[in-house]
């Protein structure tokens, strides 16, 4: 015990020293200026400059605009770069700069959540596409020994500011890489999957994130004070969409806004930032970047790069690892959860990808060629994969009917259709928890959390193959294809994509949680049944008539490993990850707490199929 302490202790000393030594580097060799950056409408944006000591040659720009703030402020403070795996940026004296965007901590003007990109500006118009353009010429003409290329890049919101940064179309921008990128926040993205609220995300975050500011100011908001740290208790008591609307308050404008527009309108489809991804111009590369299990914005990497694929002619390429939201850029990426990915895939990511292709479009340094169209990892059997295009070629939809008994199978047996069926309760009072532990915050390893719990409840459906005598490997989108009835006129249906561990299965280095038989969630998606065929006009359900829902779940690339099964769950509550369905047609933000009822859900045997995109 007593060595394995000291060796414990001696690696600890060794990290701290290796911080400390990166951190008086950092120090030593950059200097941190902070300036006001005039936009052409005379608002000003404060701007954080971090450049290179080192003058004997010109170096490239790399940005990040953001609404989170450029802190720590004030040019002896310097942010702690020497913690992030990006820290080989500085070493290759890269200039590095912040901005607070528009409205946001120390920045002038008012702030706008996704603001829409305007294709037509007239003289002093603004959009974040503008702003950045401003920035960046600014930036070139003013920073000493700059040598004229600027990258931008960015995670999560600034990822949407990085694609806004793709539409300026400044001639000295050479390169962008969204990264888990907000792109659509209706149909898939942080507050709204398929129409269903998002609702303990949107309301932990805009309690805080929504509050105005009045003026510049570098302290930052308060959140909601909650009561009980018991999440699932917290928002079941407070009950329906108008109750939490009443504990915001009145000055939220957002929250506001995601009330008053329930189906998809032009309001949401002019804050799409897929929509004008065809001005990007062909000089531009950009780098896509997402986590497969990324609980925010997994939807926005693979439909961001799909849509640049499909509009423009630039060198556009993506890279999907098994990360969390923006794990590659602040942890090693060897784990999620309870599940293991076998490497330090951060790493590969950062010295592999990320830097090769700055360097190269920057810096006119080294070579792309080794980076494929499509680099992802798939989980399970835990490797990258080079491919020429995403989805691949070589690809092969397999239909798999869920059948009595509890059984999943291709082999489709000859019988009446609608003869057969599942049935369970779904009960808005008792609603089915999306991960079994009591917690406060939203999980980020639910995306990969054991789903037994789940599956020993009464309303949620199991189906699952026999065990695997192959690999099987899926590389795509997966599509739900349910024929349903319902006793009510809405329902919500959440549908599971599960790896089924062996009942022998362990680590090589157990981590503490039994994964004998372990349910790894491989992809979950919700499908708020009255937008099933339309999301701008919702239709109600005819009671108790069969009615086909159809919809596809983000894309997967994980293998389901031989001796392993694949497992569908099939449920209608998925709690508080997503507001409770009232179970009746309606404008659920405006409900009120006696209109949940319990409805009866059938799924059809052989009618309901998943339909999986199989690698040959």
């Amino acid at each position: 015990m007593k060595k394995v302490f000291f060796i414990s202790f001696l690696v600890l000393i060794i990290k701290t020293y290796a911080q400390t030594s990166d951190s008086a580097w950092f120090v030593n060799n950059y200097t941190k200026k902070e300036v006001y950056i005039p936009m052409r409408d005379g608002v000003k944006l404060f701007t954080t400059i971090y450049a290179p000591k080192n003058a004997t040659q010109k170096n490239p720009i790399l940005m990040t605009r953001t609404p989170y703030s450029c802190a720590p402020y004030g040019e002896k403070n310097y942010s702690a770069f020497w913690n992030s795996p990006r820290m080989y940026f500085m070493k290759e004296n890269y200039i590095y700069v912040q901005q607070d965007v528009r409205g946001r901590w120390m920045s002038e003007g008012v702030f706008e959540d996704i603001r829409p990109y305007q294709p037509n500006k007239k003289e002093k118009e603004t959009d974040e596409a503008s702003d950045t353009y401003d920035t960046i010429d600014w930036l070139v003409k003013n920073i000493q020994d700059n040598n004229g290329n600027v990258g931008v890049f960015g995670i999560s919101y600034p990822g949407f500011y990085s694609t806004m940064a793709a539409l300026s179309n400044h001639p000295a921008l050479k390169a962008v890489s969204p990264q888990a990128p907000v792109t659509e926040w209706f149909l898939g993205d942080d507050f709204h999957h398929n129409g269903a609220f998002m609702l303990m995300d949107g309301f932990a975050f805009y309690s805080g994130f929504g509050k105005p500011r009045p003026f510049p100011t570098t302290v930052g908001p308060k959140g909601f004070d909650f009561p009980t740290k018991d999440n699932y208790e917290f928002y079941l008591r407070t009950g329906a969409l108008p109750n939490f609307t009443r504990l915001m308050g009145d000055t939220i404008r957002f929250w506001k806004d995601l009330m008053n527009h329930p189906t998809y309108d032009s309001w949401w489809k002019a804050r799409d930032a897929r929509a004008n991804v065809q001005s990007i111009s062909p000089s531009i590369a950009t780098l896509i970047v997402g986590g497969l299990y990324d609980a925010e914005d997994c939807f926005g990497a693979w439909n961001l790069y799909k849509s640049i694929e499909q509009k423009t002619k630039n060198n556009n390429k993506i890279v999907m690892g098994p990360w969390y939201h923006g794990q590659w850029a602040r942890s090693d990426g060897k784990t999620l959860g309870n599940i293991q990915w076998g490497s330090n895939t951060s790493e590969w990511y950062g010295k592999n990808i990320e830097l090769p292709f700055f360097n190269y479009y920057l810096k006119q340094k080294g070579s792309i060629d080794h980076i494929q169209e499509a680099t992802i990892f798939f989980s399970g059997s835990n490797e990258w994969k080079h491919l020429p295009k995403w989805p691949a070629d070589n690809i092969s939809y397999e239909s798999y009917a869920l059948r009595k008994g509890g059984y999943l199978s291709k082999a489709v047996p000859l019988m009446a259709p609608l003869s057969s069926w599942s049935e369970y309760t779904s009960d808005p009072a008792k609603p089915v928890p999306y991960t079994e532990d009591v917690h406060f915050g939203r999980t980020r390893e639910y995306m990969t959390d054991d789903q037994r719990f789940a599956a020993r409840r009464p309303d949620v459906l199991v189906f699952q193959t026999e065990v695997l005598e192959n690999d099987l490997t899926l590389a795509g989108p997966v599509v739900a294809d349910l024929m349903v009835a319902l006793s009510g006129t809405d329902a919500d249906f959440v549908v599971k994509l599960i790896d089924v561990f062996p009942d022998n299965f362990t680590y090589e280095k157990e981590n503490g949680y039994i994964m004998n038989g372990y349910q790894m969630l491989v992809r979950g998606e919700v499908m708020r049944g009255k937008f099933r065929n339309s999301f701008e006009k919702p239709e109600p359900f005819v009671p108790n008539k069969p009615t086909r829902v159809k919809y596809s779940l983000p894309d997967v690339a994980h293998t389901f490993k031989k001796g392993h099964k694949l497992m569908i769950q099939v449920q209608s509550t998925w709690f508080p990850l997503v507001d409770r369905n009232p179970q009746q047609f309606m404008d659920i933000y405006q409900a009120k707490d006696s209109d949940f009822k319990k409805a009866s859900i059938r799924i059809y045997h052989n009618d309901s199929r998943i339909v999986l995109p199989v690698l040959k």
